[in-house]
């Protein structure tokens, strides 16, 4: 066992008591002013470290949510400058906030406070302004809400930053919350190894065991979310086309917002489907190096570069974490082209074909993506010296779609089903948000098929 900081943020509405939601409207305003504000001071040169005084003076807001929000800038434009090189993710420098407002990053009990009053009730104090605020209760799910009581008032946790946002027409605060002792098994008393491997279309996952080889293997797919980012995109271009970049901001927010939603519920589905083995560890190809060796051409590389391989894996780690399953990393090389069969072990380009896999030297077939988490799994155990068990057949792989509004269903788009066998099965992950923005780019991208 292993004992590791573990942070999950909380979010809650708003019930005002004292004050007014225009006073929120005012605070979030002037974090928009702090945040153009420093970006304006960076485009004329200044020294980073020269920054913050003259903009916390002129500031409203108590001091150290100031320097939250000039933090938060900084690391914007820092990200920006981390990648404004690399002409293949055409990294644009952060916009100016004109229309909408801007997240108020705080400090607990200091730009904000939570308390718990003798109702049970958890009473918030936001200060919008230096020695002014807006009061009122926490509203929420009764997870959320039991979840930051405990952090109030238990000495294994404690509560950190928040961020309040205006939201589906609504003022929200995000809550972070930590514990500082969560106890996460050791990877080296796995029982079961989930190989992982992450694609721009699906996630594939395969379940190993040292004496029985697979036992379990599924694929989710999330077509949708490659779907409606190629919308966003060509709605962006357009917009470009036609001189109308003010709302450029507004556009790239609804998607990240999309994009995270889904993968919040993409991870989700992955540890369930993971917990339900005897103390697994997952396994993930390590990948922090695979965009500088990617050039496909400017339409693959827009595609590949900006998905958030990353971002998914940080979830599902993240999540696993809090269910006490340990993750970890082994080398990619390899694992998409070579036969798993281990009286083969063949490596070639060509034993694979989009989501078709077939070994040029023993015609062994399956899945590809589920291929590849196999081969993951069995580069763990190489990395530690342990024996492979002996590998010439797979059991057939359950394939999970989720979309976005309404069943999956519908025609296999990556053609017949493969010698291992595929059971197809749909779920629904209901999101009227992403139903809503789709609405709203079918005049400008509508969906083909």
């Amino acid at each position: 066992m292993q004992e590791v900081a573990l942070t999950r943020s909380l979010s809650f509405g708003l019930d005002i008591t004292e004050g007014e939601p225009a006073n929120l409207r005012e605070a979030s305003l002037e974090a928009r002013r702090i945040r153009n504000e420093v970006n304006r001071l960076d485009r004329q040169g200044w020294n980073w470290d020269d920054i913050e005084d003259p903009v916390t003076e002129r500031a409203i807001h108590v001091k150290n949510t100031t320097q939250q929000l000039i933090e938060k800038a900084l690391q914007e434009i820092e990200t920006y400058h981390e990648h404004k090189d690399n002409d293949r993710l055409d990294w644009g420098r952060p916009r100016t906030y004109i229309d909408e407002p801007y997240p108020v990053r705080m400090n607990h009990n200091e730009g904000y406070a939570l308390t718990l009053n003798e109702d049970g009730e958890v009473e918030f104090r936001i200060s919008y302004k230096k020695r002014h605020f807006v009061r009122g209760t926490l509203q929420g799910s009764p997870d959320h809400l039991e979840r930051v009581k405990t952090a109030l008032t238990s000495v294994d946790w404690r509560v950190g930053t928040a961020e309040l946002v205006y939201k589906h027409d609504e003022w929200r605060l995000h809550v972070t919350t930590t514990h500082e002792t969560h106890t996460v098994a050791s990877p080296d008393t796995a029982e079961t190894i989930v190989g992982v491997d992450i694609n721009e279309d699906c996630i594939a996952l395969a379940a190993m065991t040292r004496e029985d080889g697979v036992i379990d293997s599924t694929v989710i797919e999330y077509p949708d979310i490659k779907r409606v980012r190629h919308e966003f995109f060509t709605k962006r271009k357009r917009m470009q086309e036609a001189g109308q970049s003010a709302m450029d901001a507004v556009v790239q927010t609804e998607e990240r917002d999309f994009v995270h939603d889904q993968l919040h519920k993409v991870s989700r589905d992955v540890v369930e489907w993971l917990s339900q083995f005897d103390t697994p560890v997952v396994v993930f190809e390590d990948l922090k190096d695979m965009r500088d060796d990617i050039d496909y051409g400017t339409k693959m590389n827009r595609r590949l570069h900006s998905l958030p391989f990353a971002k998914l894996r940080e979830f599902i780690t993240y999540k696993a974490a809090w269910n006490a399953i340990p993750s970890q990393d082994v080398d990619p090389e390899y694992t998409s082209q070579r036969c798993p069969c281990t009286e083969c072990l063949h490596k070639a380009r060509t034993n694979r074909r989009k989501k078709r896999f077939k070994c040029t030297a023993c015609s062994f077939q399956d899945h590809a993506d589920r291929k590849a988490a196999v081969c993951v799994c069995q580069e763990w155990l190489w990395d530690r010296d342990e024996t492979v068990p002996s590998l010439n057949t797979l059991p057939r792989v359950t394939k999970v779609r989720r979309t976005v509004s309404g069943p999956g269903g519908g025609a296999d788009p990556h053609g017949p089903i493969f010698d291992s066998g595929v059971n197809r099965r749909g779920t629904a992950a209901q999101a009227s948000s992403g139903e809503q923005v789709r609405r709203e780019l079918k005049s400008v991208a509508p969906s083909e098929g």
